[in-house]
């Protein structure tokens, strides 16, 4: 049964068939159920003054509370329980960040609702076991970029904030932070954001313009300032030659200043169309390198520490010339970490995974490598042979 109501009378529940009266030129692509008040906030700035409810599909408005989320803090999963739980959560993070960009590109209204509960879920799975997602964040698509560098920054963010202790609302806040920072990116024109070189002078200009996209749609969603403020600052750097604002030293936050060093980390690592990404082991020098210039020298350490010296998900050849994947650190012995075998050198040739601990072990990890210098197709095996 459809029926046209004005949009103030509009509530959580409430399943929208089409506009009915409008002043701007929104177009709702796919009928849906509102889920938020900031959905409903989202629509009437777009200046929507009735719509078409279906009565039929409508449900309930939820009580006005914050939802029940249990408390897995405390609970320990292994990585061969968790790792296909990650896995999943990690493919849906990259449906959902389509969907969003896709949204913002054709100037539809966000649920901030959506994301929210994902990067939820994405910290209990970090509770639960933090080698998973951290694993997830290596297994990369060069086409992808986009996609995955959002959700692996709020996987390391959120990772980074725990290992620092930090209260839970502030983890779960750098999480959702992480998954918006580059929200503004798919206003910038693909010739410029896919440039297999270095930007020109108006080029870069353009380019920046995306933290200034990312703030304004962010808005419109009615989120949190302080979280608009993290986001704002993931390119600014302490001595003032960051961007947008050239804010420098105390004038960015805390926030701030973690989401920028990871972020960069992230950005190092990653394999893009026009480049491979570098080691960790190289990414975590330069970040050291420009400290305290640049990044917090306190944060750099601590996020090196958290992140160890051979980082969960990344390859090491082993003194026995085979090839594994590194899936927990031993803490007080950084240099024999807990890893899972998978490939011989010397015969060149793909084994059953066996996990080693080679705290306990005869051999030794010889040096951090790459899946291309052995011509392995790591992200199929892992799928079919690891995250199963």
């Amino acid at each position: 049964m459809l029926k046209t109501i004005p949009v103030n009378e509009l509530e959580i529940g409430m399943y929208v068939d089409s506009i009915a009266v409008q002043n701007g030129n929104l177009k709702i692509k796919s009928r849906g159920r509102v889920t938020s008040d900031a959905a409903i906030a989202a629509m009437k700035k777009q200046g929507i003054v009735s719509l078409i409810i279906d009565l039929s599909k409508q449900l309930p408005k939820p009580e006005e509370s914050l939802p029940q989320v249990e408390d897995v803090k405390d609970i320990n999963i292994s990585f061969a329980d968790e790792i296909g739980k990650a896995a999943k959560l990690h493919d849906k993070g990259k449906i959902l960040q389509r969907r969003l960009l896709q949204s913002v590109n054709k100037g539809l209204p966000i649920d901030i609702a959506i994301p929210k509960e994902f990067t939820t879920k994405l910290v209990s799975s970090i509770n639960r076991n933090p080698n998973a997602l951290l694993c997830m964040t290596k297994i990369r698509e060069k086409d992808s970029y986009l996609l995955e560098h959002s959700l692996n920054v709020a996987i390391l963010l959120a990772n980074f904030a725990s290992y620092l202790e930090m209260p839970d609302d502030e983890v779960q806040e750098l999480a959702l932070s992480g998954f918006l920072h580059d929200i503004g990116k798919i206003k910038v024109p693909d010739d410029i954001l896919h440039k297999p070189g270095r930007l020109t002078d108006q080029e870069m200009v353009v380019m920046r313009d995306h933290v200034y996209f990312g703030v304004r749609v962010l808005e419109d969603m009615g989120i949190p300032e302080r979280i608009i403020e993290t986001i704002s600052q993931h390119h600014e750097r302490l001595d003032g030659y960051g961007y947008p604002e050239g804010a420098r030293g105390d004038e960015i936050g805390l926030f701030g200043r973690m989401i920028a060093i990871v972020d960069t980390y992230d950005a190092i690592t990653a394999d893009r169309c026009y480049k491979a990404g570098m080691p960790s082991q190289k990414a975590l020098k330069i970040l050291h390198a420009d400290t305290p210039i640049k990044y917090d020298q306190d944060l750099v350490e601590q996020f090196i520490k958290c992140i160890g010296v051979y980082p969960v998900g990344s390859l090491v050849k082993l003194s026995s010339e085979k090839i594994a994947v590194v899936i927990k650190q031993n803490d007080n012995h950084p240099l024999k970490p807990l890893v899972k075998v998978f490939y011989s050198v010397r015969s060149a040739h793909y084994l059953s995974p066996v996990e080693i601990d080679l705290l306990h072990s005869q051999y030794r990890v010889e040096k951090a490598v790459m899946a291309s210098e052995f011509k392995l197709d790591f992200n199929r095996y892992f799928n079919e042979s690891i995250a199963i």
